[in-house]
């Protein structure tokens, strides 16, 4: 196979998100798979290849880039043009379109029916991201009633119903790096979430919603928005709560009634299977095989499948409309 060089803006500092974690987790992933490195293109690092540099390089038809960064990727994929590129994406909803000669591997369902109906040429693939080991339920005792991370949460949540159910229970709110997040569950009953305000000003979706699922691996119940990749695998009345229903007084009464509950249904293992490594693993060779077979064919043949571009789109659209015209003459 070949090589695969992940690039990213940078690899902490301002650059530090959700979103690079989950990158620098399926760079690890994919080192069992095969000869992988990770490549910063803003700030240099030490220890740390640089584009610039790589690209001084004469050979790399060996090379697979692989991009991630959505505000950057029409740029990267443009500068990148004459080499192998692959698209991992997270989130949707940025805008740019692509060759059908950059394969796309979504880590939603939601960001794959998107790329679907946008890059219709395109190979497409679906990897989810990955539930680290350490989210489970350690089934001891749970002194946080509500827990939040301020990050991403509503106005709703933040300046209402977080002050209300202050004066009920006891809420923790978090608004740093936690290092064992994964203890922090397993100490609370309830975990809020609810990101749909702030994706909605951002103009791009929820890509996978790690925290959720990670709450639910400790056992927490989940009160959260299902926008974007949450739909994925959250089922509210089933495995969660919707959060902002109808009124702040509705969702205080659920919550409550909830942490008062002497009975807390659980989830099977079962369910976390697809999002565990081993899973993971398995899909990735996959992909990774036929990624390689394709790019072996793309060196020796070009595309011949029209694209969907706006001015084909206007085409068919004239040609409809003129077929139904000769229909009624």
């Amino acid at each position: 196979m070949r090589k695969l060089y992940f690039l990213v803006p940078g690899t902490g500092g301002k650059f530090a998100c959700g979103g690079l974690w989950a990158e620098l987790k399926t760079l690890n992933l994919a080192k069992q798979v095969c000869d992988a490195d990770i490549v910063t293109y803003r700030q240099r690092e030490k220890e740390t290849l640089f584009l610039d540099d790589l690209l001084t390089e004469n050979r790399l038809d060996n090379i697979i880039f692989v991009i991630s960064w959505g505000f950057d990727v029409a740029k990267l994929a443009t500068r990148l043009k004459d080499y192998n590129v692959i698209y991992h994406a997270h989130s949707a909803g940025y805008g740019f379109t692509l060759p059908s000669s950059v394969p796309i591997i979504t880590v939603s369902r939601n960001t794959l029916g998107y790329w679907g109906q946008r890059a219709p040429h395109s190979p497409l693939y679906y990897l989810p991201n990955q539930i680290s080991d350490e989210f489970k339920n350690f089934n001891g005792d749970r002194d946080i009633d509500v827990l939040i991370q301020t990050r991403k949460s509503s106005e709703y949540l933040l300046d209402e119903l977080i002050p209300a159910l202050q004066k009920q229970c006891n809420v923790h709110a978090i608004d740093s790096y936690v290092e064992d997040l994964a203890g922090l569950f397993n100490r609370t009953k309830v975990y809020l979430y609810d990101s749909a305000q702030y994706w909605a000003l951002q103009g791009v979706s929820e890509g996978f919603g790690l925290q959720p699922m990670e709450a639910l691996a400790c056992g927490c119940q989940v009160f959260s928005s299902v926008n974007g990749g949450l739909s994925d695998y959250l089922d509210p009345g089933f495995n969660c709560y919707k959060i902002a229903n109808y009124s702040k007084e509705y969702d205080i009464q659920r919550i409550l009634k909830v942490i008062n509950s002497p009975v807390v249904p659980t989830l099977s293992e079962e369910f976390f299977a697809e999002y565990r490594t081993e899973n993971i693993l398995k899909r990735l060779t996959i992909i990774l095989s036929d990624v390689n077979e394709f790019f072996d064919f793309k060196q020796a043949s070009r595309s011949t499948i029209k694209s969907l571009n706006k001015m084909r789109l206007f085409q068919l659209n004239l040609k409809r409309i003129l077929t139904k015209i000769r229909k009624k003459l």
